[in-house]
């Protein structure tokens, strides 16, 4: 789930009001735990010779990783473009919720950007394959797309 992707200055981060609040909760957390880690690595260095410390070298592993997304968190905090729902929208875009069905079944997701994006939870990203072909349908289009076990092919039902 920890991607360290420090972005360029100059690109956005598409993410919902959900997406920067649940962000900015986690950079909180982190930050609590981070002297928390130093004090694991300050306490593991008095064991003894560092080289042969397995707890020492835990410790540091831990502490970097604690930096490192708290790093990756403001740098995305930064950049952040909050997408907005405006209404009722007649083509699919950017934050809007999408029902498509197929003679098998009929399923919602929501379209996000890519580091809000959570499958398991039908949050797709616009840069995903299904993403990509919702992007700018209406209500009534078909889209296919290729998909792990082959072709798909859905009809837009509502956008909202």
């Amino acid at each position: 789930m920890y991607k360290i992707k420090l972005m360029n200055d100059n690109l956005k981060v598409h993410l919902t009001k959900q997406g920067v609040a649940e962000l900015q909760t986690e950079l909180t957390h982190l930050k609590a735990k981070e002297p928390q880690a130093v004090e694991r690595v300050t306490k593991a260095r008095e064991f003894g010779d560092l080289s042969e410390n397995s707890e020492y070298h835990a410790a540091r592993e831990d502490l970097a990783l604690v930096q490192g997304r708290i790093m990756e968190l403001e740098d995305l905090l930064a950049r952040v473009q909050v997408i907005k729902a405006n209404g009722k929208a007649t083509s699919v875009r950017l934050g809007s919720t999408v029902t498509v069905y197929n003679t098998n079944h009929e399923v919602s997701y929501v379209v996000v950007g890519e580091y809000e994006a959570d499958p398991i939870n039908r949050k797709i990203s616009e840069d995903s394959p299904l993403g990509k072909a919702l992007m700018g349908k209406k209500i009534g289009e078909m889209v296919e797309y290729e998909a792990p076990v082959g072709k798909v092919v859905y009809t837009i039902k509502h956008i909202s």
